[in-house]
């Protein structure tokens, strides 16, 4: 099993989200430091139509809030009297942001009661639903759960194998075999992963130590300067864990494939391969057929249920074939 640390949980403050995306957003603050500390606890955003127009029973205010055209619209619509009251009680429930997007101007006492609330408010040069499909890829990545595994990740045919085993007992040698075979590094030794929507894990190395690799007795690696740049690669998903084990004699391998082991990261599985090392064995060969097994799999086609169901139906041939022999008295 893979030495997995601790789950991550993400801190995001409104100040961290003007630094990454300003320039992607375009945002311009009209609030200046007000509220930039303020800190962000969901990954959603949404718009306030509803609030503003009376309704909030399921007004959600831990999310960033957009105002377009349709709000700013409605907005001006209203008297002075009624703007006041409507945009006083929407920044009072305390909402992280406020955007206004598609550069648009809004009336003075938009801007005032956010002060007064110490709301941050930001205006973008970008359409509405622009604005939304540049920043939601960023705070899904940014609130993902993701941890570090003591192990290393290589693509083998496409397929992401991430193997795993005690310290020495040669995750990276295999690796590095397998880049000299025309595959790829991702992750050595640290391989921080990240959970995407409900099932897909991607992993990447260190930014400090990404594509170097520790081999024992020689040292510190760059595989991207001896191999090239194909050899390596930024980030892989994370399909099948590998783990290499010491051989014992006295525990029963399975040697079929038929009983399919999984393991669980960040609440997915995966398939689980176990692979007992002995002097001899070709284990970078191994990680190829691991490889390519579970292509042949996610395309619908089990070596071992085939040979299993062919050994099945061959057996019952032979029974019907005793049975009829047995009662054939010519």
């Amino acid at each position: 099993m893979a030495e997995r640390g601790d789950l991550t949980m993400a801190t995001l403050t409104v100040r961290d989200l003007v630094a990454e995306k300003r320039q992607s957003l375009q945002l311009e603050i009209l609030t200046d430091d007000v509220g930039l500390d303020r800190p962000i606890t969901v990954p959603e955003i949404s718009s306030p139509g509803l609030v503003l127009a009376g309704y909030s029973a399921r007004f959600m205010a831990k999310r960033l809030q957009v105002l377009g055209e349709t709000e700013v619209t409605y907005l001006r619509s209203l008297s002075d009297e009624e703007r006041r009251q409507t945009v006083d009680r929407f920044f009072a429930r305390d909402v992280p942001c406020v955007f206004v997007t598609k550069g648009q101007t809004l009336p003075p006492d938009v801007l005032e009661a956010a002060q007064a609330h110490g709301v941050p408010l930001m205006r973008s040069a970008l359409k509405t639903s622009e604005f939304y499909s540049r920043i939601t890829p960023f705070l899904q990545e940014a609130f993902a759960p993701h941890l570090t595994v003591h192990a290393s990740l290589a693509d083998v045919y496409g397929v992401g194998l991430l193997f795993t085993g005690r310290s020495g007992i040669g995750k990276s040698e295999c690796v590095l075999d397998l880049v000299e075979r025309g595959h790829r590094l991702v992750a050595d030794d640290v391989v921080h992963v990240t959970r995407r929507g409900t099932d897909v894990l991607l992993g990447r190395g260190h930014e400090l130590s990404h594509h170097y690799m520790e081999i024992r007795g020689v040292g510190l690696v760059d595989v991207k300067a001896l191999f090239g740049i194909r050899a390596v690669r930024q980030q892989k998903r994370i399909e099948v864990e590998v783990e290499l084990t010491d051989w014992d004699s006295t525990k029963e391998v399975d040697r079929t494939g038929l009983d399919l082991k999984t393991t669980t990261i960040l609440d997915v599985e995966l398939p689980k391969v176990s692979v007992p090392l002995n002097p001899g064995k070709n284990i970078t060969v191994i990680s190829e057929v691991v490889a390519m097994n579970h292509l042949l799999r996610y395309g619908g086609y089990d070596p071992a249920k085939v040979f299993n169901d062919r050994l099945l139906k061959r057996l019952a041939e032979q029974r019907e074939l005793r049975e009829y022999l047995t009662e054939d008295y010519e």
